[in-house]
């Protein structure tokens, strides 16, 4: 008995041991080239922010998917009145925080109305600027009136600074955030890591993942180390100049897809001597896209020629309208009363596109006669200096924000740019539900920046994924600034 009751126990324990084997993984470690200034998508800027939070740990009453296309959220479902002025929401019910508090209308009408406030720090405070007033309808019902037709709202309601969040939790959400979604936060090691957890009592699908580890990893030479050691598995922005170092290596996918990072020379254009048209001209037929393309994307990003992504349905390709002509750029200059160049700044953030595009461009603008002081800046300089105070002549950044080409238009934004004709385009833009008009609009929209050269368009910023081969679900295109981890899971 005893020879059987251990041959029992030795299968028992086999039998574990195999199952314990094929069972998925339940934990990722993912890495994040900058970490968040705080976590309240509601409250800042910075895309760091919605690459941890969107989706997982906040909602709205509709998302983005991966294509760009707007679905249903915290909304199961709206009707839209026939002057495409009253949107009717009904709610999905049974839906709590995390911290339990119940999610109803209430909460909708708190979270809208605190967004378009007239003191609200919402950093894309104009998605909500068409809204005109809130009302609960009932507990699972609430009713949005425009002040005019607006054929972006709901799309506009899918952006990370448009989450429903509970007024018991609003104010403290940049270091504790408290959403809807299938993971809760669970710990911040500053500096380090932001770990999420899986909820228990999330209304909607349930998530594959238990633990999700957001690893700070700014040096991109770190990157592949941590892949190959398995301490991350997966970089959803990798470094483009890395990619060859990990390309053939069968345990890891590499995926290049699109997103709406137009990547740019901004220029202060009210900040002589680029308040005059001659000399932001010069600029950019200084440019050689190629080679910065070359250079800080490792070729793989794709030129363009105003503010909109090449992915866009409303893309219009104008980078023919400056093409690298150096002597052109010294007429133009010359025009301008400044044949003997001039010295400018030029304010680098800390990822790697600026960096090593900002190099190349200041050689390309020296040949020219602008001769260039590089200025780098960690991400709180730049935001403060930068876009808040418009303390800078040039700076290199990627505006990864959907549909945003409407940025020209606000006053006091740090470009500085003010066309009169452009904002009239943009005010029409946001009249116009008809897709063939808003298609011409558009068009229109992207003409006018091409030819006041209001900055250096450079490329559309690649997604460059890296992750485990047997990870599935992440992203592969970008169309928000995003790691969605409600579909990842490990295959078996």
């Amino acid at each position: 008995m005893k020879f059987w009751r251990t041959l029992l126990a030795a299968a028992v324990l086999a039998f574990a041991s195999a199952a314990s084997a094929s069972a998925a993984r339940t934990d990722l470690v993912i890495g994040i080239p900058l970490e968040p200034p705080h976590l309240d998508p509601t409250a800042g800027a910075a895309a760091a922010i919605r690459e941890v939070t969107y989706a997982n740990v906040f909602e709205g009453l509709t998302r983005i998917g991966p294509n760009g296309e707007v679905l249903p959220d915290l909304a199961e479902s709206w009707t839209i009145s026939d002057d495409g002025k009253v949107y009717t929401f009904k709610l999905h019910t049974g839906v709590k925080f995390h911290d339990g508090t119940d999610f109803s209308a209430e909460d909708a009408k708190f979270s809208l109305e605190r967004a378009r406030a007239e003191n609200s720090i919402n950093a894309q405070k104009q998605l909500f600027a068409a809204i005109d007033k809130v009302e609960v309808v009932d507990p699972a019902t609430v009713k949005v009136t425009l002040a005019h037709p607006q054929g972006s709202f709901l799309y506009n309601m899918g952006w990370g600074d448009a989450v429903m969040v509970s007024p018991k939790s609003a104010d403290t959400n940049k270091e504790k955030p408290i959403g809807t979604g299938p993971f809760k936060f669970d710990s911040w090691a500053k500096g380090s890591s932001i770990t999420l957890v899986k909820s228990d009592h999330y209304w909607g699908a349930p998530v594959f993942l238990e633990k999700v580890e957001f690893r700070v990893v700014p040096d991109a030479a770190a990157a592949v180390p941590a892949l190959l050691s398995g301490d991350i598995q997966a970089f959803p922005f990798f470094d483009p100049d890395s990619v060859a170092q990990i390309k053939d290596d069968p345990r890891f996918k590499v995926v290049v897809g699109a997103t709406e990072g137009e990547t740019i020379l901004s220029i202060n254009n009210k900040k002589p001597p680029f308040d005059k048209l001659q000399v932001r001209q010069a600029i950019s037929y200084a440019l050689d896209r190629k080679a910065i393309i070359d250079g800080a994307s490792a070729g793989l990003g794709l030129p363009i020629g105003s503010h909109m992504s090449p992915a866009n349905k409303y893309y219009v390709d104008l980078t023919g309208r400056y093409p690298h002509d150096v002597a052109k750029a010294k007429e133009l200059l010359k025009e301008a009363g400044l044949e003997n160049g001039f010295k400018a700044t030029l304010k680098l953030p800390p990822t790697s596109y600026a960096r090593l595009g900002g190099e190349i461009i200041a050689s390309q603008l020296r040949d020219v006669g602008i001769n260039l002081e590089i200025i780098p800046v960690e991400w709180a300089q730049w935001l403060d200096q930068v876009f808040t105070k418009k303390d800078y002549d040039l700076t290199i950044v990627s505006h990864t924000e959907p549909n945003d080409i409407d940025i020209y238009a606000r006053k006091d934004y740090y470009f500085n740019y003010d066309n009169p004709a452009f904002n009239k385009v943009i005010a029409d833009l946001e009249l116009t539900p008809d897709e063939a008009k808003r298609k011409e609009l558009y068009a229109q929209a992207q003409t006018i920046l091409a030819d006041d050269a209001v900055v250096g368009f450079l490329y559309e910023l690649p997604k460059v994924g890296v992750w485990d081969a047997k990870l599935q679900g992440l992203w592969e295109n970008a169309p928000i600034p995003a790691n969605d981890l409600t579909k990842v899971k490990w295959s078996d």
